[in-house]
């Protein structure tokens, strides 16, 4: 997987972000929450809001791997090349135009107790300001026996990747309580968020954990408060309280990759160059996208992975006769993603894994239109539904 996936809590929409056009907050429903509207026409291609989120943390089992990310704002810390290398499998695989990478490892910065690396002395800054002084494990940070690795070791005992949360936003956002001066200011903002009734939010964690999700989710709780109880958010620790804080966070979390590899590849994209010396990159620029495909990615996959021993042990299953000979192949997409488009497909795995899929459903779907799923329902939608089209369908917040 090329990008450094993280999780960020990043629904803050009117609190830590910055509005670059005429934009209002306004209230929409009790299921929706509150939403952002305009208040001037905004121009295709404006940037209507830049957000920093009021917390966030790096997935848990990618942090296990070794997916180096600055703690704080989550940027890659390994330069593209390698990244390149450590994707590619190939210790000498070398990048031209190494002047692009924008990694800075001479600003790296680590906690001087617990080592936990930070991109710039601002983030570490930042951090210890906001959180990491309640949360810093000192000199046990291997320690298993540390009350936040016990908490850790829980949850990824019980959230497998693909990722979609993690249980550190929630530790992130009580150490951050804890810290605050202010520390009603803090549970306002956290507070602000939707909330869901009791089914909704049991579906939710349902979701996040699985079947047996209620004897996971004391267990969490348990540890949780073990860690990091606070008296002004005890509610928080409550069964209850538990699960809605963990609804808020299924629901208002933003999944995020950096990589900076993809950087790389973009600033070549820009580059300025003749015709020859563009066609030579973008060859080397493929290529390099083919090795990196050999995590044997296919939309119409052979085998699966699962964690059916409860640890790291990742067991690949046959999902059909694999013939001798014959590659075996697991997909990076889910099963809602693998039905979209040829074109909606490439452009999800391009985008947060740096290759072009060429299995057997994409070669046979080439001359179908570049066309995403969403542009294909746009059209749908101008050529008019169906009168067995269902109604009432909802966005909602995600």
């Amino acid at each position: 997987m090329a990008a450094s996936m993280c999780d960020v809590f990043s629904f803050c929409v009117g609190v830590a972000g910055r509005a670059r056009v005429a934009v209002e907050v306004c209230f929409v429903s009790s299921a929706k929450g509150k939403g952002l509207f305009a208040t001037q026409l905004i121009q295709k291609g404006e940037t209507i809001f830049i957000e920093r989120p009021l917390v966030a943390a790096q997935f848990l089992w990618n942090a296990l791997y070794r997916y180096r990310a600055c703690d704080h704002c989550l940027r890659a810390l390994e330069k593209a090349e390698e990244n390149a290398q450590r994707l590619t499998g190939k210790p000498g695989q070398v990048l031209p135009h190494p002047e692009l990478c924008t990694v800075r490892k001479d600003l790296h910065q680590n906690c001087p107790r617990c080592q936990v690396t930070y991109c710039s002395t601002e983030c570490l800054l930042a951090a210890a300001e906001q959180y990491h002084q309640v949360l810093c494990p000192g000199p046990s940070q291997d320690d298993p026996l540390h009350p936040l690795n016990k908490l850790q070791e829980a949850w990824r005992s019980v959230h497998y990747p693909p990722e979609t949360a993690s249980i550190m936003l929630m530790a992130r956002m009580v150490a951050t309580v804890k810290q605050a001066k202010d520390k009603d200011r803090w549970i306002r903002l956290f507070s602000q968020f939707c909330n869901k009734t009791a089914n909704e939010e049991e579906e939710i964690v349902h979701k996040l954990l699985g079947d047996k999700f209620k004897g996971q989710l004391e267990l969490l709780r348990r540890l949780f408060t073990e860690a990091l109880y606070e008296e002004a958010l005890s509610q928080w620790f409550t069964p209850d309280g538990f699960r809605s804080l963990f609804a808020l966070v299924g629901t208002n979390g933003q999944g995020i990759g950096t990589s900076s590899l993809s950087q790389w590849v973009h600033a070549c994209d820009a580059l300025e160059l003749k015709p020859q010396d563009r066609e030579q990159l973008d060859a080397f620029i493929d290529q390099l996208y083919k090795d990196i495909e050999a995590g044997n990615h296919s939309c119409v996959p052979n085998a699966e992975t699962s964690f059916p021993e409860n640890n790291f042990l990742l067991h690949v299953t046959a999902l059909e006769d694999i013939k001798p000979g014959e590659e075996i192949c697991i997909s990076y997409l889910d099963c809602c993603q693998r039905e979209r488009s040829r074109h909606s497909r490439h452009k999800i795995l391009r985008e947060n894994y740096l290759f072009v899929c060429s299995c057997p459903k994409c070669l046979a779907e080439a001359d179908e239109p570049n066309m995403t799923s969403e542009e294909e329902d746009e059209e749908e939608d101008e050529e008019g539904e169906p009168e067995d089209a269902e109604l009432g369908d909802e966005m909602t917040d995600v």
